[in-house]
């Protein structure tokens, strides 16, 4: 999967990776030719004390050095910018793969999860691409390459490196194959210290409302501490490989002085070529650590893409049509035809037999007890999930074979827990729709009775909104969330208990604006007070997942039991 996904995005920059290796390459013939200079200065100018020839051989180590420091910065900045062009990619079809997925696919991925995936998932494989890019020429031409010059300046050494060249690599396989399984369980437990965080965060009121934050608390640091054991873990592994390399390249070093001074001693090796030697030496060494640091990221980055890949080859449920009908045949119009959802692994459907029609203008109610599938139904009407068996016609057209973006410009949402976003109030109600104007936007507060309040605000439409909306109250939240699905002008409106945060005053007063000033709109509504929907044309009834009656206000009343039930229980409330 690591290698599927880089050569997927890398080939995009092929260019910059050719301008990569071939400075690489330069740099790295660069630093390999620099000590047989030297050894030439030792060897010639000095033991020959020709001034002249340590001067013109110097000025050229000099150019030498210089040119292998340019291309190393221009091999490096290409490689960072091919590698932060791949991470810039990959996070935009990750986020354009979640934004493309149903609700059963955030799901089963969860939110923490996905979150995690497209920031430290991605920034795992986007190192691995700038270290790839930066060291894969130059580790190998280092290694391979300080050898063969190594052996030409003296074979007689050269069994120093047969023996310390074996030992760095099986210290590098001992300790880095036991780092890729902590690799795996690292960054599962981002996912869970994630999840708690966004919890924590997402259910603030409820925690401090329950005097649940010692309990929270101890959740959150339990799940801290487990991923401070998985990093002490791995860093301790980190900390020992380099100091055993640097034992490994430091003893062979003294063989090195050693071995060489004995043989400069006998005559048969130069002071120079020696001084090389030991150069040669230490840039194998350096090849064969950069290599091993590359083996010990290439783990990571592998468990991490996997994870990206299964964001990236994950089939939304939700399949979009080729050719997705856009030119609806009746606009305005809901039926659904035996209709029936099973929510993934469960062994029940949680809605079946599901049967009614809503005409163009007309009002329709669903109604039931909690947990009887109202907000399941709904959601399938704008296809945010799929239904299992049966069908949804929205303008007359099956939702499954309707052009999505077509579909969705003629449905108006008013989620159960309206969320709102960080910016202003006018930029809220704009999500709707962009080019609205002001008074488009006022007119649309006024209906849901939130212009009011809108007017107290300090600065009006342009008055901030946190994140959620969490310094607006909860009635406020519902009518800004009304305001922006009127100002999206669809032909059908949803509302999924969007007035159970209103008091009854205000409930009345945003009925009658809504029937008043939509009189052409479709509008299917999910309510729990039936003070809410008895002027309704129809009332669907729901139990258990199953339609138990449908019908108007007086007529379930006198027919059915359920509804009759319902009725009875809010008559001290409502009355």
């Amino acid at each position: 999967m690591l290698g599927k996904l880089l050569v997927r995005y890398l080939s995009k920059y092929r260019w910059l990776l050719v301008g990569v290796l071939v400075f690489q390459f330069a740099s790295a013939l660069a630093t390999l030719y620099l000590p047989r200079l030297n050894a030439d200065i030792i060897n010639n100018g000095v033991a020959q004390a020709d001034t002249g020839y340590i001067w013109r051989t110097g000025g050229f180590m000099l150019v030498v050095s210089l040119g292998q420091i340019i291309c190393s910065i221009v091999a490096t900045y290409f490689a960072a910018k091919a590698a932060m062009s791949v991470g810039r990619d990959i996070r935009a079809d990750v986020f354009s793969r979640v934004s493309g997925f149903s609700e059963r696919e955030v799901s089963q991925f969860g939110a923490g999860s996905l979150i995690t995936r497209n920031t430290n998932d991605v920034q795992q494989v986007q190192m691995l691409a700038m270290m790839g890019a930066t060291m894969f020429v130059t580790a190998p031409l280092l290694a391979i390459g300080g050898i063969i010059m190594a052996v030409q300046q003296d074979v007689g050494l050269s069994w120093l490196i047969a023996v310390s060249v074996p030992a760095l690599l099986i210290v590098a396989v001992l300790i880095i194959g036991r780092m890729v399984p902590l690799f795996r369980r690292n960054q599962k437990q981002l996912d869970a210290i994630n999840r708690v965080m966004r919890e924590q965060l997402t259910g603030v009121r409820v925690v401090r409302a329950f005097v649940r934050e010692p309990i929270e608390e101890a959740r959150f640091r339990d799940t801290n501490t487990e991923l401070m054991i998985l990093g002490r873990k791995i860093g301790s592994l980190f900390v020992l490989l380099f100091p055993v390399f640097m034992l490994i390249l430091n003893v062979t070093v003294v063989g090195v002085i050693w071995f060489g001074g004995i043989e400069i001693n006998a005559g048969n090796v130069e002071v120079g070529t020696l001084f090389a030697f030991m150069q040669y030496i230490g840039q194998i060494m350096m090849g064969v650590i950069m290599s091993s640091f590359m083996a010990m990221m290439i783990p990571r980055a592998a468990v991490s893409a996997e994870r990206v890949g299964e964001v990236l080859d994950a089939e939304s449920s939700m399949h979009r049509p080729d050719n997705g009908v856009a030119d609806f045949s009746a606009p305005g119009t809901v039926m659904l035809e035996d209709v029936e959802f099973t929510y993934p692994g469960a062994e029940a459907p949680v809605l079946s037999g599901i049967s009614f029609g809503a005409n163009k203008g007309e009002t329709v109610a669903i109604v039931g007890s909690t947990g009887a599938g109202k907000t399941t139904l709904v959601s399938l009407i704008p296809r945010l999930f799929d239904v299992t068996g049966g069908a949804v016609r929205v303008n007359g057209t099956d939702v499954r074979e309707a052009d999505v973006d077509a579909l969705w410009k003629t449905i108006g949402l008013v989620p159960q827990r309206p969320f709102l976003f960080t910016g202003t109030v006018a930029s809220n109600l704009r999500y709707g729709r962009e080019e609205a104007t002001d008074e488009e936007l006022w007119q649309a507060l006024e209906i849901a009775q939130g212009r009011d309040f809108v007017e107290e605000m300090p600065d009006g439409l342009e008055s901030r909104i946190a994140q959620g909306g969490t310094n607006v109250s909860g009635g406020q939240r519902q009518r800004l969330a009304i305001a922006r699905a009127i100002v999206h002008q669809p032909e059908i409106l949803i509302f999924d208990d969007s007035f159970s945060a209103l008091d009854l005053t205000t409930d009345a007063r945003l009925r009658q604006a809504l029937w008043r000033e939509l009189p052409e709109v479709t509008k299917i509504v999910v309510a729990q007070r039936v003070s809410s929907i008895m002027d309704a044309d129809r009332i669907v009834v729901l139990d258990g997942g199953a339609m138990v009656g449908v019908g108007t206000h007086d007529e379930l009343v006198a027919t059915n039991e359920t509804y009759r039930e319902i009725v009875e229980s809010q008559l001290g409330v409502d009355a």
